[in-house]
């Protein structure tokens, strides 16, 4: 499953950068997150509850950030279990790059799960996630007290 979006968020670049790194603004951000914390110089742990509709697993997992370059980009890798419900992995590319004043922030990310999740069925699984992706971004503008703007998919085609 492919997920992500194309925001503009009204900060400069490297204010955006520290906010993506800072444990307290990801934890406002993450709907559901309990735990978020630093377990290496290039991993984090989590536990967040998600809401899949008709249920709401816990899943406990890691983070894992590669192809860092500072202010300008990195890629999450990460990988969940949720109880008896499976596992659910994915990873998302993360790139940074100025527009003026602001911050063009491009999310591109693919997931999967296994085990009883998937029989909830891709839409469920998909609608879920997007949901997650957009209420997240729109929270972490509100933490690092920026606005974030979703770009339409029109403007997204003229942007490239």
């Amino acid at each position: 499953m492919d997920f992500g979006g194309r925001y503009i968020v009204a900060a400069p670049r490297v204010a955006v950068w520290a906010a993506l790194n800072d444990t307290a603004m990801l934890k406002a951000a993450i709907p559901g997150c309990h735990k978020i914390a630093w377990s290496g110089a290039d991993t984090l742990d989590l536990e967040i509850k998600v809401n899949l509709g008709v249920v709401h697993p816990v899943f406990k997992g890691d983070l894992a950030l590669t192809g860092i370059v500072p202010a300008e980009r990195y890629t999450l890798t990460g990988r969940g279990k949720g109880g008896l419900l499976g596992l659910a992995e994915g990873s998302a590319d993360i790139v940074l790059s100025d527009r003026g004043e602001q911050t063009l922030l491009v999310f591109d990310a693919k997931g999967g799960a296994s085990g009883q999740i998937m029989k909830l069925g891709k839409a469920i699984i998909g609608n879920s996630a997007q949901k997650i992706i957009d209420g997240f971004f729109e929270r972490f503008g509100a933490a690092m007290g920026a606005e974030v703007t979703p770009l339409p998919v029109e403007e997204d085609a003229s942007t490239n």
